[in-house]
């Protein structure tokens, strides 16, 4: 738990045209948390801890941004399942190799639900970040029975509201589950000389056609040029190549850390 003074500076940082990326590396506080802060500076009080649903309770907040931000992470690694005793588990699973994705994962789990516990399970090559409360389904009304791709996925009416608001998290979040930012390389014959080019190129994957469309839709609001890539994968596969529209893309998302 960061004091107010250190929220304080980092925020300072940033009203002074330094970028999340920037002031993450100088202070070792990560993005999410630092963005999370724009919402809320203040830690919550003990006392103000109450098992609250923003669903449930009139006048709950809700943290948008930060929620914006797990949904995706929800919708591309995430399920939830009821727990024996009452209650259930959000489950994100987050690859070990990206560490700063499990930072973020859970600094989001944490500003959505302030007043619940988070763990952390170790698993070959990746670690679930894990929290237990009886209100995911109310949060993630997404869930149900049975595979993601094998039902309908679609946002609640206030989900697309937050979603509309807060397209680049809502972005950033399937992108850290299930997209990735790699360098094209490709040679062609110029004026009877082989030549070879190289180029940045954003891929996001998933089998669901429903998460799919929400992805796209995301894009097509923040101005991003996409297509639909078929040699490898076929209509599971989207690409983000347009020099422009990479730009956008690494400006508010960036590779995975």
């Amino acid at each position: 738990m960061y004091d107010l003074e250190t929220r304080r500076r980092a925020l300072a940082l940033v009203g002074q045209g330094h970028s999340l990326n920037s002031v993450s590396r100088r202070t070792g506080i990560s993005r999410s948390a630092i963005r999370s802060w724009r919402e809320r500076l203040h830690p919550l009080s003990p006392a103000s801890r109450r098992n609250e649903c923003p669903r449930c309770s009139p006048g709950a907040p809700l943290a948008a941004a930060a929620y914006a931000y797990l949904l995706g992470l929800y919708l591309g690694d995430g399920c939830i399942s009821a727990h024996p005793r009452g209650g259930y588990a959000l489950r994100i699973a987050c690859a070990d190799a990206w560490p700063g994705l499990i930072e973020a994962c859970r600094d989001a789990i944490g500003t959505v639900r302030p007043m619940n516990r988070i763990c952390a399970v170790r698993n070959p090559g990746c670690t679930t970040v894990t929290c237990y409360s009886h209100h995911w389904p109310c949060l993630f009304p997404q869930h149900g029975p049975g595979k993601k791709h094998e039902r309908v996925i679609a946002l609640a009416d206030w989900q697309q509201d937050i979603v509309a608001e807060n397209p680049w998290e809502f972005i950033r979040g399937l992108m850290h589950s299930d997209g990735c930012r790699v360098i094209n390389r490709t040679a062609r014959t110029v004026a009877g000389e082989r030549r070879s080019y190289s180029y940045p190129r954003y891929f996001f994957t998933n089998t669901s056609a429903d998460i799919l469309r929400l992805f796209t839709a995301s894009l097509d609001r923040v101005g991003v040029e996409w297509r639909t890539c078929r040699r490898s994968g076929g209509a599971r596969n989207i690409s983000v190549a347009r020099r422009a529209s990479v730009a956008l893309m690494d400006e508010h998302i960036g590779p995975k850390y």
